[in-house]
């Protein structure tokens, strides 16, 4: 096992956040709780626009709870951190682009913390499942998400049988976005994260809070929020330097020039 669990690195704007703890990337509660803080610093760095996350290796993006750490007494409730499991699934004001660039074996809360980002890269060997039902627990994070991800009886197939799918399968159902040769994925990934970055990143941060509170909300209700100012994020976004910005840019057949307020 390595040290330091999580790798990071910048690259301008955007940083790659690696799971690293041989043999399987698994998570125990002492990485995720360095993962809560990794993803709760970029939340709060302005210099930050684009978070990539993917495992060391090319076998196992990661397999989700850390079983031999279990074992030895880290308890299935106990402190994940900021951001619950992998610092992802819950953190608070996470308005900034997440890539998930998924290198290999993904199941259980590996997926689930797939899941938590906003667009997934999948190499062409990549695997899916959430085999939680054949060691009698249950897939918490993933039986709210992944009903709502794909079809319902997709979903609802893989967490009763614990059924694995390729990248190939994945992608048809809408789980992934893209799938990528082993060997390309992360040049992807970063190709990507650097076009995100480069893009509005108050409109980013709109659109992200417009979708995450929508979700549970009659389709009038949320426009109604959106006409009376109530999403934050889009107020700043209206009262921007960005906002006047794009239309010039637009007026003057240029392209625009972000600063982020």
């Amino acid at each position: 096992m390595t040290d330091t669990p999580i790798r990071t690195e910048r690259h301008g704007a955007v940083l790659e956040v690696t799971l690293d703890r041989p043999k399987a990337n698994a998570i125990d509660l002492a990485t995720s709780r360095i993962m809560g803080e990794v993803f709760t610093d970029f939340r709060d760095d302005p210099e930050l626009r684009v978070a990539i996350i993917t495992g060391a290796g090319e076998k196992f993006f990661c397999p989700g709870w850390d079983l031999k750490a279990a074992a030895g007494g880290d308890a299935v409730d106990g402190d994940y951190g900021k951001g619950g499991f992998g610092g992802l699934q819950e953190l608070r004001g996470l308005n900034k682009p997440v890539i998930a660039a998924i290198n290999g074996i993904c199941c259980g809360g590996g997926l689930e913390l797939a899941l938590s980002a906003d667009i997934l890269l999948a190499a062409d060997h990549a695997t899916f499942a959430l085999p939680e039902i054949r060691s009698g627990t249950v897939a918490d994070a993933a039986s709210v998400k992944l009903p709502k991800r794909i079809p319902y009886h997709i979903a609802m197939e893989m967490l009763l049988t614990g059924r694995w799918i390729d990248a190939e399968e994945a992608a048809r159902w809408g789980l992934i976005n893209h799938i990528h040769p082993a060997g390309t994925l992360m040049e992807e990934a970063h190709k990507l994260a650097q076009m995100l970055a480069s893009g509005p990143p108050l409109v980013y941060a709109a659109l992200k809070e417009i979708v995450r509170e929508a979700e549970d909300m009659k389709f009038q209700d949320a426009m109604n929020r959106i006409t009376r100012s109530q999403f934050a994020t889009v107020e700043t976004l209206y009262r921007s330097e960005d906002q006047l910005e794009g239309a010039r840019a637009f007026a003057e057949g240029r392209d625009p020039v972000w600063k982020g307020k």
